[in-house]
């Protein structure tokens, strides 16, 4: 069996592909469509089908929703800014009645709807986006969340389960908007960066809880995590939850020898954006080989950037060889 693998061209390149700015893919519809007609013709030289016109990724639709400003700060990704000041603020934390009428949500369906008009048939998303429940509640509180378990446990937890049940309700009401259909069980997946910020010590209390109110009230069948910050020593809490399939992305803690060694279900593995733009061609390829070697269940890699388009297509074609 060949060695799987998951190509795409990253928001990054699409806005300079167009000669646009990052910040025009989440809104301007006619920049949008400039920008991935452009892309298209780079996806050909690659030897990649060309991806179809959507808006630039955003993952804090939810936390918009729950009343964190997002700051767009020009041509670069968007940050946002805490809403919870003082730990008693948590105390007065309420879901909105309608998710997708507050925050920036309503202005990315009007997008969304605007995008689809001018592209009869492209069925775009609105990409409202979550994150997991630690990563949410340090959204919402910035860096002072992480020394709330220790001054204040029981408000930290208030805080972990509001944000992972509010994520469960957004998810649902978004498949419904975006589908119209009712949700019903499958694979679900999480996003939290920021829960190796607990050691493996304070995991069990403070982060595998909040995970299980997500995946149960997803009606998870199968469960993916995403999280770029664990450590070799929390990788058993992988088999505790039932995860069957694991993206350490770009963890600092997590090579491909020790995710090998502790690992307890199938994991991806990636080639970075710095190793596209440090590396030679050849060294690439090689790269891409040491990789597969682990047998992780995808290699990932992205083109970020147009000047490295020749690597791109260089690991593309090592990729479909391995595959094949």
């Amino acid at each position: 069996m060949g060695q799987n693998y998951t190509f795409g061209i990253a928001d990054t390149a699409v806005a300079r592909y167009g000669g646009v700015t990052l910040d025009d893919l989440y809104w301007n519809t006619g920049a949008i469509l400039k920008a991935f007609d452009a892309t298209a013709q780079a996806a050909e030289r690659i030897g990649s089908p060309p991806p179809k016109p959507r808006l630039a990724g955003f993952s804090y639709g939810h936390v918009s929703a729950l009343g964190c400003e997002i700051a767009f700060p020009g041509d670069s990704e968007p940050k946002p800014l805490p809403r919870i000041r003082t730990p008693s603020d948590i105390d007065n934390l309420r879901a909105p009645r309608d998710y997708f009428a507050v925050g920036t949500n309503p202005r990315r369906l009007r997008v969304r709807d605007e995008l689809n008009r001018l592209r009869p048939g492209l069925n775009a998303g609105a990409c409202l986006g979550v994150e997991g429940p630690v990563t949410t509640a340090a959204l919402l509180m910035g860096q002072d969340f992480f020394i709330l378990p220790y001054e204040d446990p029981a408000r930290a937890k208030k805080l972990l389960e509001f944000s992972a049940r509010s994520a469960v309700e957004f998810i649902r009401a978004a498949y419904e908007l975006e589908t119209g259909k009712a949700w019903k069980a499958g694979a679900a997946g999480i996003c939290d960066d920021f829960a190796g910020m607990f050691p493996p010590a304070m995991f069990d209390e403070f982060v595998l809880p909040y995970w299980e109110i997500y995946y149960d009230g997803l009606e998870a069948t199968r469960r993916h995590l995403h999280s770029e910050l664990l450590r070799e020593a929390h990788l058993s809490r992988l088999k505790q939850l039932r995860i069957e399939a694991f993206d350490p992305s770009a963890d600092q803690f997590l090579d491909p020898p020790s995710l090998a060694r502790s690992c307890p279900c199938p994991f991806q593995l990636r080639i970075q954006s710095w190793h596209m733009r440090d590396m030679k061609p050849a060294e690439l390829k090689t790269m891409y080989e040491r990789l597969a070697s682990y047998r992780p269940y995808t290699i990932s890699f992205y083109l970020t950037w147009p000047q490295d388009e020749g690597k791109a297509a260089a690991i593309l074609e090592k990729a479909k060889e391995i595959a094949a």
